[in-house]
């Protein structure tokens, strides 16, 4: 009898751990099919799910269709893990508690009639606030910003007014829940001609945006990288060319590339002749945690394609960037001090937000047009100088872009000179004009693309 029982026992637990088994592989082989496919965003179902206040299905739907519209851009698929809106507020929660910044969400979604904000913290509901602007003011709206910040000649009473009126439209309806919510990092995932706004220079009539919140681009949430960043004891590989036969020269580039590497940084340079995607593979093996790129940059209306990166002896198209692999070893930071994007193309505002994953890097810090060299030179030197005092990379750029427009910072008083110990770096130094680097121009463009802490 006892055998019996005992027999019977051990065919039940037989039964139930195959059951248990047979569950667990199901479960297993559900998660990993579980991504849905990246999809065009149908302007009636997402209406219908504003209609409705399901933010839970906008969100999914604006994710997925623009991780479609990027994939298409770059002609690949982007297989990165998919985050619903529970998801994406739990990591949200868990970078908190990682980088002591507290990081929401913005989606600015533009519509016929009305641009959609929403705010996702990392707990509680969304903020939902429609702005009634139709799309044609809106986009006029964004154009004369953008011209009138590019235009280093231009004054307050130019380029405050868009600056505000854009400031009133994205920011101001969920300003109060912002700051309620106690929110230092803003992540703007942000649709079809907005993508290549200077954020950083929208203005509440008191202070510009970059002087209240550190300030990220991201293409989709599901695309980002969201690691916390590791800069402790990083090296710099600083790239890049003067001289170039089909572009224009950038005189002050051997000066910036020795700034970072001799005041702030360790690491390596590589000038002109060798300045080569060669060289880049094989330095990759040294394991570079930041990989900064002094040349021309163009991101143009027609096409990843047609975009590129201009190395000593070949330009890289856009489209080509995954082969510098630089996801493995991962590349916490990539720089391109000298990038010019098509403004107010919604072809070339892809391939600008799309800078960071197509890359591979953890983020990018870029330009939305080609800043002065002088300019672009002071602005480099303070970043790396504070990339090298605090973990947050938006953080760093924020600081360096409130610097110079407060006027803390000119070409007399930066650290490029204050801390070069080379009598020939500072001659040069001493040599270039110094233009007035309080203007946004020289400091609005440069935007952080991807993973901001």
């Amino acid at each position: 009898m006892r055998i019996k029982k005992a027999l019977y026992l051990v065919l039940t637990l037989g039964m139930a751990i195959i059951i248990l088994i047979s569950h667990d592989s199901t479960a297993i082989t559900q998660a990993r099919t579980v991504d849905p496919v990246a999809v065009p965003v149908s302007a009636s179902k997402l209406k219908q799910a504003f209609a409705q206040n399901d933010i839970a299905s906008v969100i999914r739907q604006l994710e997925l269709g623009w991780k479609y519209n990027f994939e298409r851009y770059y002609q690949r698929r982007f297989t990165t893990p998919y985050l619903s809106l529970e998801g994406i507020q739990l990591r949200l929660n868990n970078l908190q508690k990682s980088t002591n910044q507290k990081t929401g969400l913005v989606y600015a979604v533009p519509g016929a009639k009305q641009l959609e904000l929403i705010l996702v913290p990392p707990t509680g509901e969304p903020i939902h606030k429609t702005v009634v602007v139709d799309r044609q003011t809106l986009t006029r709206t964004a154009q004369d910003f953008r011209l009138e910040t590019v235009n280093s000649s231009s004054s307050p009473d130019d380029y405050l007014p868009p600056a505000q009126q854009m400031y009133e439209w994205l920011i101001q309806p969920i300003a109060d829940e912002i700051d309620t919510q106690q929110i230092d990092t803003l992540l703007f995932c942000v649709g079809k001609g907005l993508r290549g706004l200077p954020l950083a220079a929208l203005h509440d009539g008191q202070k510009f945006l970059i002087e209240r919140y550190n300030l990220a681009l991201i293409p989709a949430f599901n695309l980002l990288n969201h690691h916390p960043n590791i800069l402790s004891d990083t090296k710099v590989l600083a790239m890049g060319a003067s001289e170039f036969s089909n572009n224009p020269a950038l005189p002050a580039v051997p000066l910036e590339l020795r700034s970072i590497t001799q005041n702030n940084w360790s690491g390596e340079v590589l000038l002109n002749q060798d300045f080569t995607l060669e060289n880049l593979a094989e330095a990759r093996s040294r394991n570079f945690g930041v990989i900064h790129l002094a040349t021309h940059a163009s991101i143009t209306a027609n096409s990843a394609r047609e975009s590129y990166l201009q190395f000593w002896d070949q330009r890289l198209s856009l489209d080509q960037m995954k082969s510098l692999n630089l996801q493995t070893p991962a590349v916490q930071l990539l720089v391109l001090s000298a990038c010019q994007t098509a403004l107010g193309s919604a072809q070339a505002e892809l391939g600008f937000a799309g800078f960071a994953v197509q890359s591979g890097a953890k983020a990018v810090i870029a330009s939305l047009w080609k800043v002065n060299d002088v300019g672009t030179l002071v602005l480099m030197s303070e970043l790396y100088k504070h990339l090298g005092t605090t973990q947050i990379k938006a953080q760093a750029l924020r600081q360096v872009q409130i610097d110079l427009l407060q006027g803390n910072i000119t070409i007399d008083n930066s650290s490029i000179l204050k801390d070069s110990s080379n009598p020939t770096l500072q001659a040069a130094i001493k040599q270039l004009d110094s233009p007035n680097l309080k203007h946004p121009y020289h400091w609005a463009a440069f935007t952080l693309i991807g993973n901001p802490w």
